[in-house]
């Protein structure tokens, strides 16, 4: 015979969430040690935390403090703020936060805080079960918990604000710099993407700057629209039609990229100096970058006028 499995209201069981249920926890701290995988030792009830008490103080294998807060109830925001004020007032690095209905945006902040890195959340939910007329018995689910996969999007996340933040100060410093040498990017503002940029007088066209890690690009940028895949190409090939000229007058050769498995056309050129993980040599690119497009947009100018679009 098979029994079904009944839920038990927790109330039923534990009266009082502090003298009930957080001393029952207190006394079966491997059961919650086997649910998150932590072996936990030594806890202490309302331990003080600057004019607040926790519910639960352990310790993980090192010594190294873990705060347990618990909540016979819908998590609520008062608490996830205690949990984080707990955490610094005793500069304990593992969370553990036992709610009996998780809210989704809970989960989702636990899930943002494990991937900050600043410490260990954990988010579990309590429920009591019962079969036929066994006693009732707690049943702990780990909701949220840090993982290597949540550290690695935080990481990812970590990586792209800071880049970010790097390019958006690298194309303020270049953007100064080109106002006092030409007006073509004077209206623009620097951003915190790859490329920065400014219309050619045509719809579709656009002189841009753009930056990877390690090198840069001035360049002529070609896309009239998903729905003029050959107007584009056809732009191109008039402009490649002048190559010997338009190269004459910038002083050098450029790369002509039609790319043909894809929607847009360039015509550009490559600073091989770095990029904007070369911080010590931004001087040098953005003077660089700042030479070329001044000479690209003279040479080709003259040409673009002409296109009959």
């Amino acid at each position: 015979m098979i029994g079904k499995i009944e839920r038990v209201k927790l109330r039923d069981i534990w009266k009082h969430e502090t003298y009930d249920f957080t001393k029952w926890l207190q006394d079966n701290m491997d059961v919650l040690s086997d649910i998150i995988g932590l072996n936990l030792i030594n806890a202490e009830r309302e331990k003080s935390a600057g004019d607040f008490s926790v519910d639960l103080v352990a310790e993980d294998d090192a010594g190294n403090p873990v705060i347990i807060e618990n909540q016979l109830e819908k998590s609520n925001h008062d608490h996830l703020g205690k949990i984080i004020t707990y955490l610094t007032a005793i500069d304990a690095k593992t969370a553990i936060w036992i709610v009996t209905d998780p809210r989704p945006e809970h989960i989702d902040a636990i899930t943002w805080l494990n991937e900050s890195r600043a410490a260990s959340f954990y988010l579990l939910k309590v429920e009591a079960i019962k079969i036929g007329n066994s006693d009732s018995a707690p049943l702990l689910t780990l909701i949220v918990g840090p993982s290597d996969e949540t550290k690695q999007v935080g990481d990812t996340k970590k990586e792209m604000a800071e880049r970010y933040q790097i390019r958006h100060l690298f194309w303020k410093e270049l953007l100064e710099k080109a106002k006092q040498k030409t007006k073509l990017h004077a209206q623009v503002s620097p951003s915190q993407y790859n490329w920065a940029g400014a219309g050619a007088g045509k719809s579709g066209l656009g002189f841009n700057y753009s930056i990877t890690k390690h090198d840069a690009k001035a360049e002529l940028y070609i896309d009239r629209g998903k729905d003029s895949d050959q107007e584009t190409k056809d732009i191109f090939n008039e402009l490649i039609s002048h190559k010997n000229e338009i190269e004459n007058t910038f002083g050098e050769p450029l790369n002509w990229e039609r790319l043909d498995t894809k929607r847009a056309c360039r015509i550009s050129k490559r600073i091989d100096i770095g990029g904007y993980k070369d911080s010590e040599k931004w001087p040098q690119i953005q003077d660089a970058l700042i030479d070329a497009m001044i000479r690209l947009e003279k040479a080709i100018k003259p040409y673009i006028s002409r296109l009959q679009i």
